[in-house]
């Protein structure tokens, strides 16, 4: 996993390397600094590959994630954090999804940025997410070049719908790999992280899928039976409710979040990363299944006039919550994360079938979220798993409210009351997320403007006092 950082002032080489060191944990296999009129970029890159750069006569650039190298023809709805110098000026893109993590803010009117928060804090006042599907180049500002929107279904038959979509998710999985022989999977037993690793482990001579939970987390069931079922190198990791509570100030130094849902995902993803680490440089992850599919409980209760516009605005939200939980954590350790589900071909494809096919609905039975998914792919995954229930992430590693529940003896309400309102005037929705932003608070200081910090849909909330 690579990491970007640059300031668009010429010469400005020592805060550069100074920001670098804040993000080093995202590319151990080394950094490059560019120093040209008008600005000065720098890149840090992981082990085993090549320095993610360019430095001709008159373009430099850096980035994270792939990259067409002749920058007319950027394509910018692949996984991507850009910048480049050219005669004079700095160019940013982050891809049409933020897929690639991108923050800016400015020192005496010119602009820094890097693809982590905390190699910001400190040098601007505030720090602001780069927008995802937008492109600056200093001395113009901003310009969006891609957004999501609903779009007209295709009238497909349900075999065809399927058929394309399984032609889709197998190319998306293939364009991952490209010629590697061996790579990685996180598996929860879940239909998404088996559907890619059903998928990945055809393309493959060894797939090493990694699973972890409490004990008797329904996960781990699930994902040793997908992992006999495909043939996989399993390896599964259980910890204890201590365990997790000892790891949440790394954690959240990482994910640089204090919302409450996002943390608990967080955690294990986290920890199942680091097995990663020990055995591949990169493994693929589930997330965007649910968004592309209507894998929630709360979709089912959506007129379906309404459920494909909130589809798209629940992949829209994407960016600063899942994604950034799944980015954090792999950079954490210095890998790459394969997002197959969110691959150009499969969200075009995905927002133009009908939305009857991804919650169908037989006569007199209940709704089954991700049909259309399960079709897809029925002949790849044991029936039990195929057909299995959404279960969150933080549920099926076992572990629920657990943490919420050791904070309700920590905080008071009279604590909760006057410590719930932040400093740009948003309030903390729980108990749990006042013990987070604690935490978030010693790692980055009492910040003013906290509108980068993403928080997820449907969160509990306690009404403003």
């Amino acid at each position: 996993m690579a990491g970007i950082v640059g300031v668009c002032r010429t010469g400005e080489c020592e805060l550069v390397e100074k920001m670098l060191a804040k993000i080093r944990h995202r590319g151990p296999g080394g950094q490059k600094v560019i120093a040209k009129n008008g600005g000065v970029l720098g890149v840090v890159y992981r082990k085993g590959t090549k320095p993610p750069f360019l430095d001709r006569p008159r373009c430099s650039a850096v980035w994270d994630g792939r990259f067409s190298r002749n920058l007319n023809r950027v394509e910018t709805d692949t996984p991507l954090a850009l910048a480049a110098l050219k005669d004079g000026k700095v160019l940013l893109v982050r891809d049409g999804l933020g897929i690639s993590p991108l923050y800016y803010g400015e020192v005496d009117g010119i602009l820094v940025f890097a693809s982590e928060v905390k190699a910001l804090v400190g040098i601007v006042q505030k720090v602001r997410e780069f927008p995802p599907g937008h492109k600056y180049v200093s001395g113009e500002g901003f310009q969006r070049f891609f957004g999501l929107k609903p779009v007209e279904t295709w009238p497909l038959p349900k075999e065809e719908a399927a058929r394309r979509l399984r032609k889709a998710l197998e190319q998306a999985v293939a364009d991952y790999i490209k010629g590697q022989t061996e790579v990685g999977s996180l598996l929860s037993g879940g239909l998404d992280s088996s559907t890619l690793s059903a998928l990945a482990r055809r393309r493959v001579d060894r797939l090493h899928t990694f699973a972890c939970g409490l004990e008797g987390a329904s996960d781990l069931e699930y994902a040793r039976e997908v992992a006999k079922h495909i043939g996989s190198i399993h390896h599964e990791a259980v910890y204890t409710i201590e365990d997790i509570w000892r790891v949440l100030p790394d954690v959240i130094y990482h994910l640089e979040s204090f919302d409450a849902l996002l943390i608990r995902s967080a955690v294990t993803h986290y920890l199942v990363t680091k097995m990663v680490s020990d055995y591949v440089p990169a493994a693929f992850s589930g997330e965007g299944g649910d968004e592309l599919f209507a894998g929630y409980d709360y979709y089912k209760e959506l007129p379906p006039e309404l459920l494909n516009g909130e589809l798209i605005e629940s992949i829209k939200r994407l960016h600063n919550t899942a994604l950034q939980r799944v980015d954090r954590s792999a950079a954490a350790y210095g890998t790459d994360a394969y997002v197959g589900f969110l691959a150009p071909p499969v969200v075009k494809l995905a927002v133009r079938i009908p939305v009857e096919y991804k919650l169908y609905q037989g006569a007199g039975e209940e709704p089954v979220e991700k049909w259309i998914l399960r079709k897809a792919v029925e002949d790849l995954l044991p029936d039990d798993v195929l057909w299995r229930p959404k279960v969150k992430f933080w549920k099926g590693t076992g572990i629920g409210d657990r943490i919420a529940a050791r904070v309700e003896t920590q905080i008071s309400d009279v604590d909760f009351r006057r410590e719930r309102r932040l400093p740009d005037g948003s309030y903390l929705n729980t108990k749990e997320e006042l013990f987070y932003y604690r935490i978030f608070k010693e790692h980055f200081g009492t910040l003013t403007d906290l509108s980068f910090v993403g928080r997820t849909k449907g969160a509990p909330c306690a009404p403003a006092s």
